[in-house]
């Protein structure tokens, strides 16, 4: 095939878009930056310019899908608080909308798990194998936009601030629990939200009946 100009403006980030595309549709195996520098019609060594090898690229991949994924579920939990701004105060209403928020930031790691099983596969193995710092640090942005949301459950009412820790802890687990349950396909998006909903609510009953009998 003749060598076509490239005319995308930024080549690191084009080549992570057509990634992410071969990843989504063929899957881990299908990528190599032979491939993509194929795909974006530049010469074979271009993409080396910003990826040195195929470990690199997947690396770069795995820190993009740790920030988009934060910034899903920031936005869908201010979506929900920006909602309910104007209801009315009171310990009961406050708790009640830090269970929504909770459950919009699950969904919204759910909704990017169904969408994108493979990329999500790739960020916890990149995660677990002793990553880069870029991607060590956006997946504790991650990790800590988690635990802020349940900070916030201390104002609310909903549970001591002892219990923060260990409540993010199984929320997480509980949410990427269903995630994987999901994107393994067995079962589908809407029994996993509904999965998603009965985990925070019983969550939340448990820490409220821990904290109204004096456990911490």
């Amino acid at each position: 095939m003749p060598h076509r100009p490239f005319h995308h403006g930024n080549l690191r980030a084009a080549l992570l878009e057509q990634a992410e595309a071969v990843l989504r549709e063929r899957g881990l195996d299908a990528l190599s930056l032979r491939e993509l520098a194929r795909e974006a019609g530049v010469s074979h060594g271009a993409p080396r310019s910003h990826f040195p090898d195929r470990g690199a690229l997947l690396d770069a991949l795995a820190e993009r899908g740790f920030l988009r994924l934060d910034e899903e579920i920031r936005q869908a939990a201010a979506r929900t608080a920006a909602g309910s701004a104007q209801d009315a105060g009171g310990r009961d209403r406050a708790r009640e909308q830090h269970a929504r928020t909770l459950r919009a930031a699950a969904s919204a790691y759910l909704g990017f798990a169904a969408r994108e099983p493979a990329l999500l596969d790739l960020m916890f193995a990149a995660k677990a194998a002793e990553p880069p710092e870029a991607v060590r640090a956006a997946a504790t942005r991650l990790f800590a936009t988690m635990g802020a949301l349940m900070d916030a459950g201390v104002a609310a009412g909903a549970y001591p601030a002892a219990d923060v820790g260990r409540l993010t802890l199984l929320l997480s687990a509980t949410v990427q629990g269903v995630a994987a349950l999901v994107t393994s396909r067995r079962i589908p998006p809407d029994q996993g939200e509904a999965l998603i909903g009965d985990g925070i609510t019983l969550l939340l009953s448990g820490a409220a009946a821990g904290r109204q009998g004096g456990f911490s």
